[in-house]
């Protein structure tokens, strides 16, 4: 945690290999599952980004392709990791949108973003984040553009998935709050 502009976001691009040419890791390492993530090449990067690594970025709406269909979005990163057929991927696409808390899982689907609320659009987010299962999901900043009561409703859906898939979630926030309702371990950025 810790205030606006403090480099909470720059530390997520790091973990994801999604640093702009201009910047740059100098120094240290990234581990994960034995890995040093900065020592790997852009192909293996982006097998583990999306399968083993899923994040929910903090702006919904700006996160999903707005000429593309919900469904198209959520299969395609499912077809791609898990070599899964287009009948599998559309099948564990509206169990993931229903297990968030989608009324209509099917309409969604069919649904391009700005049909969605920012509450659901979220929820889609998180259902493409888990969709193959990984074994760290980052969150950042993943309640900020939500109302009070949206965004209580997506804490505690990230708290049901975590248990449900025995998640690492990387919460990143300014919001106490909503820090206390996921972590059990605090770090603070200045």
């Amino acid at each position: 945690m810790g205030p606006s502009g403090c480099g909470k976001t720059t530390v997520v691009l790091s973990v994801l290999g999604l640093l702009p040419p201009t910047a740059a890791v100098t120094a240290g390492s990234i581990q994960f599952l034995g890995q040093d993530l900065l020592n790997l090449n852009e192909k293996i990067f982006r097998k583990i980004r999306g399968r083993e690594i899923g994040v929910v970025f903090q702006e919904p709406g700006a996160s999903l392709n707005p000429v593309m269909k919900i469904g198209s979005q959520l299969c395609e990163g499912m077809r791609w990791h898990l070599k899964i057929s287009r009948k599998e991927a559309r099948e564990r696409a509206l169990d993931l949108l229903e297990e968030t808390g989608i009324q209509d899982p099917a309409s969604c689907l069919e649904a391009y973003p700005h049909q969605l609320s920012g509450g659901m659009q979220q929820r889609v987010l998180i259902a493409s984040a888990v969709a193959c299962r990984p074994r760290l999901l980052i969150c950042d900043e993943p309640t900020s553009a939500l109302d009070m009561i949206v965004q209580t409703r997506v804490l505690d859906l990230l708290k049901r998935l975590q248990k449900k898939m025995d998640l690492s979630i990387l919460l990143i926030s300014h919001d106490l709050l909503a820090i206390e309702r996921i972590a059990s371990r605090i770090e603070t950025m200045a």
